[in-house]
This record gives structure tokens, sequence and C-alpha cells, in this order.
């Protein structure tokens, strides 16, 4: 400990595993991907097609000289390419990073250099909400500071009206050899490293986890298993960015290692109009729908009429993922988007952990769900909610969650890095692995998951989550969506500070935030009682759904907003920053 290994010995390839071992069990003509792009351009992928591409793209890398444990940057857009440049890396044993394509010129060059990356593997745009995102410009930014690429590869997937650097950038379909070729998959030791992922903490340079071959993808195949009760016919959906670990283990190496037919969507989820995926499950027949809390909250915003639309009686499992679940959002998700007849899987799990481990199993066992419990954990997962020195608390305790014993899908370590890998994840509690997540567990075992510990306001002494504060928000009918940040106060330590977006056909206003203001004080007490609450149009969110809380953080204490390169919209955050103006104005604060 804490260097847990797996397999120990065993050879395999995650390539070989998704596309030769799935033809060669008669599955070269199934669907891989029904794909959509936000301009409605459509494609369909089969398993043979993917091997084919993935087989050129192989062939491409090692002619430019990549072996077995060479790093490749990966900055793509949600493309049947970026999981066919994936599985190229994986068959050659070549190290992948995927940086979400959302990320800054800076956060680009940051992880390429610490990942000292040879090749960058890039598009020349891609779109969101009918603009052009100009990711080859970002990519040329960033790579004034990468010496160590020696060359770029450029998939066209607009117009191709970009510059190319000579000798160093080429095209993806210029690269690629003309006819089909074969390339043999390096046979991996279990505990070799497949990919490295960056994940942001609260402090510091992003972390570079790094995931194996043997033990992630035993546990990614057996969790899309369990979790999802996955079926030869079904048609799966899951709407995170593969630049996210939910779209490594979820959208790629858990379904194609099972065969299953998947869709992909390049754009936002309300574009043109907020129907826009439920008009993607009626095409498709989606039968297993995988989204975000913070995603169904945005579109219960816009009511019901707009899932009413469209046929969603192909649907049979939902699920969630990236942070806890309020109730109100999984009802409304249980009865509007199923009907009342699908049942929820509420997923927890993290970057560093590679997969799901406390969650509804519908393919082990049956039991009751209980609206924003993720339920119990999946087998071989051994967790427990501690205080402040590690003592197991009794039922009904809010503490840290802490992981006992190690599973096959958790990280090697941090790329480069094994001294931080000790003090981020083992240095807090002695023996167990630390989520830096905050727990409940109640009488029956389940588990309540509340949100980051470090997300907590302590007012006058008492600790109040983020989370629990939002959800009784949330509760009252006029809101859609909340988020709370505390502020400094001499008095009481912190106060709370909340920003809200009402739904549709409700009006902001004294009236409703003085509602508001005595609705959380009465769900939760007077020590919760907001000291701020500010109606705004939308909150700050990254582009996979998540609310980006260190903003709205800055804003309220008028500190430096840094770097919003993985916003939704930037407005949002002028909006909070007007809005915080305005209410200073109107106290007479001058200053932050």
């Amino acid at each position: 400990m804490p260097f847990a290994k797996w397999f120990v010995g065993g050879r395999l390839n995650a390539s070989y595993i998704c596309l030769d071992w799935q033809i060669q069990n008669g599955k070269g003509d199934k669907v891989a991907y029904y794909w959509e792009g936000e301009d409605y351009v459509r494609r369909v992928v089969t398993y043979r097609d993917l091997y084919r591409e993935v087989n050129r793209l192989a062939h491409a890398l090692r002619e430019m000289g990549l072996k077995r444990g060479d790093r490749i940057a990966i900055y793509l857009p949600m493309v049947p390419e970026l999981p066919i440049a994936m599985l190229a890396a994986a068959r050659l044993g070549v190290i992948f990073t995927a940086v979400f394509s959302g990320f800054s010129a800076k956060a680009l060059a940051d992880r390429i250099i610490d990942a000292q990356a040879k090749v960058l593997i890039t598009a020349d745009g891609s779109l969101r909400r009918g603009k052009v995102v100009q990711l080859k410009s970002i990519a040329d930014e960033a790579l004034r500071s990468c010496p160590n690429v020696k060359k770029v590869i450029v998939f066209k997937r607009l117009d191709g009206n970009v510059n190319l650097v000579e000798g160093r950038d080429v095209w993806w379909h210029d690269v690629l050899p003309k006819n089909d070729v074969y390339v043999e998959p390096e046979r991996m030791e279990s505990n070799e490293i497949l990919y490295l992922l960056y994940t942001s903490g609260t402090t510091g340079k992003p972390k570079a986890v790094a995931h194996s071959n043997g033990g992630y993808m035993v546990f990614v195949h057996s969790t899309q298993k369990w979790v999802f009760d996955v079926k030869e016919s079904d048609v799966y959906y899951c709407t995170a960015d593969i630049g996210w670990v939910t779209g490594h283990s979820y959208i790629v190496f858990g379904p194609l290692s099972h065969g299953i037919t998947s869709v992909m969507y390049e754009g936002a989820l309300d574009y043109p109009e907020p129907d826009r995926w439920w008009e993607i499950v009626e095409r498709y027949g989606v039968t297993i729908f995988y989204t975000a809390p913070t995603a169904i909250r945005a579109l219960m915003r816009y009511g019901e009429e707009w899932p009413n639309k469209h046929d969603l009686s192909s649907l049979r499992l939902l699920g969630t993922v990236g942070e806890p679940i309020n109730p109100e959002a999984w009802r409304w998700y249980y009865r509007v988007i199923g009907k009342e007849r699908c049942m929820i899987v509420d997923t927890w799990w993290q970057t560093e952990t590679g997969g799901i481990l406390i969650s509804p199993a519908p393919n082990l066992a049956q039991f009751p769900l209980k609206p924003g419990s993720a339920t119990f954990p999946l087998p071989g997962i051994d967790p427990e909610v501690v205080d402040e020195e590690g003592n197991p608390l009794p039922p009904g305790n809010k503490g840290f969650l802490v992981i006992k014993k190690p599973w096959p899908g958790m990280l090697l370590t941090l790329f480069g890095d094994d001294e931080r890998y000790k003090e981020v994840y083992w240095s807090r509690f002695k023996g167990v692995y630390y989520t830096a997540d905050s727990a409940i567990k109640d009488e029956e075992g389940y588990y309540w998951l509340l949100g980051r510990s470090d997300e907590v306001i302590k007012v006058a002494g008492h600790r109040l989550g983020t989370r629990e504060v939002e959800d009784a928000f949330i509760t009252h009918p006029a809101v859609a969506e909340a988020a709370v940040v505390g502020k400094p106060d001499p008095v009481k330590g912190e106060v709370i500070a909340a920003f809200v977006v009402l739904k549709k056909g409700q009006e902001a206003g004294e009236s409703i935030i003085e509602q508001l203001r005595k609705h959380v004080r009465t769900e939760l007490g007077p020590i919760a009682t907001p000291e701020e609450i500010h109606v705004v149009n939308m909150l700050p969110k990254t582009r996979s759904g998540k609310i980006m809380r260190r903003l709205i953080k800055a804003v309220a204490l008028g500190s430096t907003v840094g770097d919003i390169s993985t916003l939704e919209d930037g407005a949002s955050v002028e909006e909070i920053q007007r809005a915080m103006e305005e209410f200073r104005m109107s106290m007479g604060i001058r200053g932050p």
C-alpha cells in the first residue's frame, strides 16, 4: 500500500478487447456509434469501421516513430475520431492523455508539457451553440510553449480553413495509409499505464491520474454490466464529453468492451431547442440514458412540454453521474423522462476510481431506491464514513467517505509524482483511500453523498454542506437551480451567499427573495438563513454540466476569477459580477 497492483503478469490490450474480440464474436457489422453533429450531420460507425480506422491510425502513429510507453495528447471534439485516436494509441501501447476540447491554450499546454507528449491530435474546429470553436488556433497557441511536440495530426471536422505548419502539421486524411492495414496489438502487462487524465484539485497544478490496462479494463467492463444491465439489443447514450473520465470509461472502454451500440452527440443539450436530447433519444431508440444532475435541473427549467413532444418509450434505464442528485430532480427525471417505469441508477465515483463504486446495480440485486441516495457499494468496494480522526461514525452522522481496501479500477499513481499521490489520497487517514467527499450512511446502510468535503460553509461554528443548502432552495417550487458559497463574516466566521435561477415564468424581486430566505430557514433552521440571495439567469458551468463554485466564490469575494475557458457560457460570470456590484451599491459597500 498504497501502490496496489492487480493481475500481475497478466497480458492484454484494450484495443483488442474493444475491437478484435468483438469482430471475432460476430459483431463486425453491428453499430458501435450513432454520431450526430450539432449541425445535424450524422454518421453510423460499425465495429468493423472502427477496427479499420484504428488500425490505419495506429500504423500512421507507428510510422511517426511512436512506440510503447511514449505519450501523445488528444484535443478533439465529440467526434468518432476521438475514440479512434484513444484506441489506436492503446493498440501500440502508447500512453494517451485526452484533453477536454473546452480547455484553454494554457490548460492544453500545461498537460502536453507535463505528459511530455510527442504528438498532438486535434481538429480544425467544432460547433458549440451554432458557433465555431477554433480548436486548431487554440492548439497553435498552446504549442508555442511545447517544443516536445514534433507532429500534429489535424482532423477536418469543418471547412479545413486553418494554418498548417510545414513539417509539423498533417491532415488526418493525408497521413493515414490509403489501404487497410493490420497492426499487431501490443501485449500490455496489466499494471502498465493505459492513459493519463488530468484532474483539478482545490490547490496546485492539475494532477495526472494514471490508469492501468488490466485492472481498469476489468473494472469498467464489470461495472458497465452490473450498473447498466447491458444487453445485446441496447442503444446506450451517455451525454458526457469523452474528455472527462465518464466518457473514457462509459462511452469508450466500457460499452465497446461489451460490443454494444452507443450514441455520440457533438453539441449543447438545448441547441437549437431544449428538446435536442429527447429528439436524439426518440430518433435512435435509446434504451439507457446516463447524464448529470445539473443537466437534469437545467432541462427541468424549460418545463415538461419539451420532453413530452417526443416518444421516450424506448427508455428502460436512467442514470446520473458527476454530483449528488437532489430528490426533486430525481423525481422529475423518474416521472417526466422515465414515465415512472424506468429504474434510476444514481452513481458515485471519481476520476481517480476509474469506474463506479457506489450505485444501484440491477444486474446484481433489486432493492428499494431512495431518491437522492447512491444506495450501496458495488462488489469488492469497502467504504466507510469516518470522523476527523478516522473513526467510523454511527448511522445518520455526516463524515468523510473513505475506501478501506483497493479495487481494480483505482489509479496506479499520479504520473511522475508518487509522493504527491501518497500525500493527496493516503495521508489524511492512515491506510485508507481518502475521497475528499462527505457522506452519510443511514440506518439501512444506504449511502447519501453530500459533495466535496471542502465544499463546506462554517456558520457560527456549524458546518453546512453547500449541497444541503442548495437542495433546500431547490425544494421551493419557484427555483430551478441554486449555488451557494461561504463569505467571510467578522461575527459568524462565514455567511451564506446564494445565487438562484428561477423557473420559467417566475418573476424576480424582493418578494421572491424574502420567500426563499424564509423557506431555507424553515427547511434547515435559523443557522442556514442566507445572508445574500441573488437571482440570475444562469449559473457558470463547465461544458460537462458541473457548476463552477470556484468562480462563484471568486466573484462573491471580489477576487480574481482566473481561467474561464471551460465555461459553457462566460456571460454567466459577468451576470453574477453585475448582481454582486448592484448588491454592494445598494448596501453602500465600496470594493469587495
